[in-house]
């Protein structure tokens, strides 16, 4: 998913004009559908787009972005897709695959709800008014909340009953409802929503900067169950939805899950173990002074289990090419070298020191640090 900052909004402007709405080689394509794709240029979308063009059951791909991006066998509109008039680039588009998003750890909180939220109804209401017949939503496996009562694995149709506490998990919680009463405002409108799993390859969150802690922080007395989807599965689950080989709402990701103790077998990182109230008191001070990007709400992601069942997609025949095991791997050879602590990405020599130090040290000590600095400067 895209993360729109002010440059990239910029390079709107700069767009060649006369290549607007054309695609850098005409090429014979099948009689499938018009597949329009928002945050075409980057990330998922950019993926989503280069397969669905290498398609041949996939007529023609609209690719929306605030840039050009590099699938030069789609069409290209370059605009916000907060901009009503993106209802005239997708007119004659059969499915939308909406994945203009801003996810982004260091995006203001406020900033990234107006553009997601208000990203996704000007979609919808777009997409609805041309007579596209379906809009797909890419939200994630976190908005069934992570709870220690969670079965193993949940249901797909289980109760959502996440919080508003994690990173951008209020505006797919808000995604979601916009996607519910859609169909119900716009007559004829059809809503898929897929949920992935923690998604790793070339994506940073909450999630995958837990892997580059010096140690794997565990709060004692919790269960952690981890259930990961690899982009290139999710790619091909989008591919079904947009292609309608499934529908209605369902998740992706590996099959089944590992348990804390494999995945410190597997990667090698001892743990640190603390009490509840020490771990997500440390977390909550150290988010509010604004040394870490995460609030409090991302810990309980790491502390109980959210895995969920993909059985619809298995019915609908798709199959993960990833498991949990590979993905693993994959996201340590990812993260190697990169060094967070609590959320907050650091210096090598800070990550030296931490790691001498001890993620508990570093944890609870960054914050008795800054209060101490700010009662000297407080002085003077």
């Amino acid at each position: 998913m895209s993360s729109p900052d002010p440059q990239v909004r910029a390079a709107r402007n700069l767009a060649d004009p006369s290549t607007e709405g054309k695609p850098t080689k005409n090429l014979p394509r099948g009689r499938g559908p018009v597949v329009a794709v928002t945050g075409a240029a980057t990330g998922v979308g950019e993926l989503l787009t280069a397969r669905l063009a290498a398609s041949d059951e996939i007529k023609q791909v609209i690719a929306i972005d605030e840039r050009r991006g590099e699938v030069s066998e789609a069409t290209w509109h370059v605009l916000d897709v907060r901009d009503p008039a993106i209802a005239e680039k997708l007119r004659g588009a059969d499915v939308v695959v909406h994945l203009a998003l801003d996810l982004d750890l260091e995006t203001d909180p406020a900033a990234r709800t107006a553009y997601n939220v208000r990203g996704t109804q000007t979609v919808l209401t777009a997409a609805a008014a041309v007579g596209v017949h379906r809009v797909v939503l890419c939200t994630s496996a976190m908005v069934y909340g992570a709870l220690p009562d969670n079965d193993l694995p949940l249901s797909e149709d289980a109760e959502l009953r996440a919080t508003a506490e994690a990173t951008g998990v209020g505006d797919l919680l808000e995604i979601e409802r916009l996607g519910r009463r859609a169909p119900r405002a716009h007559p004829g409108l059809n809503v898929t929503v897929v949920r992935p799993a923690v998604l790793v390859g070339g994506t940073d969150t909450a999630l995958t900067r837990y892997f580059e802690s010096p140690r794997l922080l565990v709060v004692a007395g919790s269960r952690p169950a981890w259930q990961f989807c690899h982009v290139d599965d999710l790619v091909s689950a989008l591919e079904y939805a947009a292609l309608e080989k499934i529908d209605g709402e369902f998740a992706v990701g590996c099959d089944g899950w590992l348990e804390q103790e494999e995945v410190e077998a597997l990667s090698g990182v001892r743990r640190m173990e603390l009490p509840s109230a020490v771990a997500l008191g440390a977390a909550a001070r150290l988010h509010r002074i604004g040394l870490t990007p995460s609030p409090a709400g991302d810990l309980a992601y790491t502390m109980h289990p959210w895995v969920v069942s993909v059985s619809r997609l298995h019915d609908a025949g798709w199959r993960p090419r990833w498991s949990n095991e590979d993905v693993l791997a994959a996201l340590l050879e990812e993260v190697e070298g990169r060094h967070t602590l609590a959320g907050r990405r650091l210096g090598r020599k800070d990550a030296t020191a931490a790691g001498a130090a001890g993620a508990t040290v570093a944890l609870l000590g960054t914050a008795a640090l800054v209060r101490r600095a700010r009662k000297a400067r407080r002085r003077f």
